[in-house]
């Protein structure tokens, strides 16, 4: 695919997701979604990278949804049923790049190097880690526009920042400094905005430095999902299987082996071989 509302770009095993609309402000466009769905697969796949960052091209991250189109619904949600919509089968298109987010394989970070507002900062919250620039306006503006949350986020949200600060920004829809973000858990932390993508690729090669990919593929499923579980049974039984599985099988015979020889262990295990898409103890259910 050529992408022409992304960047990609590969260095020392990070992939740089570049929003590439800087003449609107990284406006959200369903173009930019098939780009941002087909660059993660391909990510998946791809062993020469190890971590995602995530920023925006120009002076902000994401204004939100491109709000001008000559006809039809701004969501895209006419296209292409028409006349044959079915509500039931209706996918929100920020959903659909937050889903494909918390399948990734690699860690992800977003380098928030200005305002995110709307779909601008409810793609990030699926990610590992948000860095943003200090001073940045944030926005779940939802309520002021109309309409409700969207991307998942009414998922995300709460489990970041707790139900109290979530239900305050979403409700009111009102901009608040990327200060605040940090303060209630929002933010790892910021940085000057000409800073804010470095301070990512360091965050980045701490993540790599030393460290299985197989195993931060995997332990990034587990953070995710396993606080999920009804009971601490569910969540043994994945760690069982997986601990198993690493280190009998992967790299974690090595890992080990390596520390009792006093050297650097040698990790060979790749993720697009060794992490399925799917594991059966984390089903995923249909589109209902």
């Amino acid at each position: 695919m050529d992408y022409q509302d992304i960047r990609y770009e590969v260095s020392d095993r990070i992939l740089t997701l570049t929003l590439n609309r800087p003449d609107r402000l990284n406006a959200w466009t369903l173009r930019m979604r098939d780009e941002m769905l087909h660059a993660l697969a391909r990510a998946n796949e791809d062993d020469d990278i190890g971590v995602i960052v995530v920023t925006g091209a120009g002076r902000v991250f994401c204004a939100g949804m491109e709000l001008e189109r000559e006809e039809g619904n701004i969501f895209g949600y006419d296209i292409p049923q028409g006349e044959n919509l079915n509500i039931e089968e209706i996918r929100d298109s920020g959903g659909e790049l937050s889903l494909a987010l918390y399948r990734s394989k690699k860690p992800l970070i977003a380098a928030i190097n200005g305002a995110a507002v709307g779909v601008g900062i409810t793609m990030t919250l699926p990610m590992d880690f948000r860095i943003a620039a200090e001073g940045a306006k944030i926005g779940f503006v939802f309520s002021q526009r109309g309409i409700v949350p969207e991307a998942c986020s009414s998922w995300f949200l709460p489990r970041l920042v707790g139900m109290q600060a979530a239900m305050e920004w979403v409700l009111s829809g009102e901009i608040f400094s990327a200060e605040e973000g940090l303060e209630k858990g929002l933010f790892r932390s910021l940085a000057p905005k000409d800073d804010v993508l470095e301070a990512a690729y360091v965050l980045a090669r701490k993540l790599m430095h030393k460290t299985s990919p197989v195993s931060l593929a995997l332990a990034r499923q587990m953070l995710w999902r396993n606080p999920s579980f009804e009971h601490p049974m569910q969540a043994h039984c994945v760690d069982s299987r997986l601990m198993y599985l690493t280190s009998e099988r992967l790299d974690g015979r090595d890992g080990f082996q390596a520390f009792l020889e006093k050297r650097d262990p040698v990790f060979t295990a790749k993720v697009s071989e060794s992490v399925p898409d799917q594991f059966t103890f984390w089903p995923e259910p249909p589109l209902s």
